[in-house]
């Protein structure tokens, strides 16, 4: 079992619960850490971050013995946690939150978008897909001109143009069938009933809304988040959604069929091809035919670990893999961070290492029901020759594009061109473990900040279409992530759960929110905790950096000029701007030899952890 470092108790405090104090008392000596600013640091350029930021709000980590969840909001954890409390499963405590997740934080995620989960039983993982499909009469130009050419990010993303069909629900009931104990109607309760009796607006969400252009140009969304005045709502008013409630009652009583069958399938038919000036293709009948899939996870050992993660038509698994694989080629405990901020060496072998795997992304990864992977699929791109090769490549300077490999078995007449989507991911993610030693990371989401902009049965539909590529083709040939029917769009969530290669026993679970940042995001708190020893929120509340293969992105505020200064040196193009983060994490601790759950949620976002 994997132990990680906490303070050392204090005189004369015995027991579990005891420790379960302290562990929940304990600060991050995170922070901003008091560091030189580096915004004046030139070359810069600031850069927002696909989900705004609003604040930050010191978090210490939480403790549990039983079972946990975590979220990205105390009122979705809440209910998950109601269900652990109950006898529930960590699917079961899933799901209630993801309904409140829908009330309460409706510009990340809902029952009108996606999700992944990856899910461990006790024996074995699994992979669920419930990534949204494209229309049946989508093809590849649907994000495109006549002439050719690619649509604005407006254009494509507000509008009926950019929704797919929902399949969080389908995946959702496909999981409880198999691995949930409490009945489907009662995991509704708690989102029905605050719903109905009103929930707090939050900081977050009345941030989002003003700053939000186009949110409010629907009439039905204008009508429910503003009030006479045109201003969201302000934080701490009481806001109801009668709507959604009467929504949750017929699925909680009917099962999912009833959102994919009956007058909400209509309800979002007339509202996507409804849109006064972007309409969409969605169909009830899409809608009727939506199926979630069970996939292989993408599981590859790190040093003494076993890491687990989502397969096609998510990228994140392979990236995250691909990272680790070659930065396991370096001795990254002797890059272990001082007073919080990892050092120049560090972010410039992250970012390397980060630039070589998307790389392969953007060329290779896609829906592999439409597309199949290169040469020698997903052991090619994992194989730990060929990625000791392309970690060869890292030099003591940045190589600033990094060229797409050739994975074992690629003929070199193999050619993809290079994707161009949008990926704004506004997403949520959700951990949980309960008693029965089960385990669960679930990465949601609508896609951009409130989606398309459109409201139906009291919900937010997604734009998630807008994760395919704009153009179809280049120079190099066909885009693999090019819209088709019924493909699903590519995406770069990156739910994961990490196992003792050893003993096979459960580590962590950890994911994040954040578009194609997710990769880095996640690839960052693995680092932190499997590398330089940190506990979860630790790992979860260090600076966010990396590179999507273009400048090295670094988080504003926490980083010293000097390392920024340091990293140009050695050829960084250096980007610092918001890096929303929304990292939810559980790790399985031993204090004193005293098994526990320690939980983190990222300062950046509202989320909380809870167990018993």
């Amino acid at each position: 079992m994997m132990t990680l470092q906490l303070p050392t108790l204090a005189a004369g405090v015995r027991g579990a619960l005891s420790a379960l104090a302290l562990a929940s008392a304990f600060g991050s000596a995170l922070g901003a850490a008091g560091t030189a600013l580096a915004q004046d640091a030139a070359p810069t350029v600031l850069q927002q971050a696909p989900e705004a930021a609003s604040g930050w709000q010191e978090k210490a980590g939480w403790a549990a013995r039983k079972y946990m969840v975590a979220a990205a909001n105390p009122l979705a954890v809440e209910a998950g946690y109601e269900m652990l409390k109950q006898g529930g499963t960590a699917i079961d405590a899933a799901i209630a939150t993801q309904l409140v997740l829908t009330l309460v934080e409706p510009q990340s995620s809902g029952i009108g978008g996606g999700a992944f989960l990856m899910y461990y039983d006790g024996k074995k993982v699994q992979a669920f897909d419930g990534r949204e499909t494209a229309p049946s009469k989508a093809d590849e130009h649907l994000f495109q001109h006549a002439d050719g050419t690619p649509l604005s990010r407006s254009e494509g993303i507000v509008g009926g143009r950019s929704t797919g069909a929902p399949g969080v629900l389908r995946m959702l009931e496909l999981a409880h069938r198999q691995h949930g104990k409490l009945p489907w109607k009662t995991l509704f309760a708690p989102a029905i009933r605050l719903s109905e009796n009103g929930f707090a607006v939050s900081p977050r969400l009345n941030s989002l809304l003003a700053g939000d252009a186009y949110i409010r140009k629907d009439p039905t969304a204008r009508a429910y988040f503003y009030g006479p005045d045109g201003k969201p709502w302000p934080v701490g008013h009481v806001l109801k959604n009668p709507d959604l409630a009467r929504t949750l009652r017929e699925i909680a009583d009917g099962g999912a069929g009833v959102f994919y069958t009956g007058r909400i399938a209509r309800d979002i038919e007339a509202k996507v091809k409804g849109h006064p000036t972007n309409p969409g293709l969605l169909s009830a009948a899409d809608i009727a035919a939506y199926q979630p899939k069970l996939r292989e996870p993408v599981c590859n050992d790190y040093r003494s670990y076993t890491v687990c993660g989502m397969p096609p038509p998510s990228s994140g698994g392979i990236a995250v893999a691909q990272m680790l694989g070659m930065l396991e080629t370096r001795d990254l405990k002797a890059l272990a961070p001082a007073n919080g901020i990892p050092g120049a060496d560090a972010v410039h072998l992250f970012s390397e290492a980060g630039r070589l795997a998307y790389a392969d992304r953007d060329r290779y990864a896609a829906d592999t029901d439409f597309v199949p992977l290169p040469g020698r699929g997903l052991p090619a791109l994992l194989d730990k020759t060929y990625l000791a090769q392309r970690a060869a490549l890292i030099g003591a300077r940045s190589m600033g594009k990094a060229p797409a490999g050739h994975p074992p078995g690629v003929d070199m007449a193999w050619h993809w061109g290079l994707d161009n989507s949008i990926e704004a991911h506004s997403t949520s993610h959700v951990v949980a473990v309960d008693q029965y030693g089960a385990g669960l990371s679930m990465t949601t989401s609508v896609e951009d900040a409130f989606g398309s902009r459109q409201m139906v049965d009291g919900f937010i539909l997604n734009n998630q279409l807008t994760d395919f590529s704009f153009d179809s083709a280049d120079a190099s040939g066909p885009i693999a992530n090019r819209v088709e029917p019924g493909k699903r769009p590519r995406s770069a969530m990156s739910p994961t759960i990490v196992f003792d290669k050893q003993s096979g026993k459960f580590v962590e679970a950890v994911g994040s929110p954040g578009g194609p940042l997710i990769i880095n995001y996640v690839a960052k708190v693995l680092v932190g905790t499997l590398d330089w020893g940190l506990n979860m929120q630790q790992a979860i509340a260090l600076p966010n950096f990396g590179s999507r293969n273009g400048p090295t992105e670094l988080e504003a505020g926490r980083f010293p000029a000097a390392e920024v200064k340091a990293l140009q040196a050695r050829g960084h193009a250096v980007r610092i701007g918001e890096q929303t983060s929304g990292l939810q994490g559980v790790a399985r601790i031993q204090v004193h030899g005293v098994p526990l759950w320690f939980g983190g949620a990222d300062p950046r976002r509202e989320g909380v952890a809870k167990g018993d």
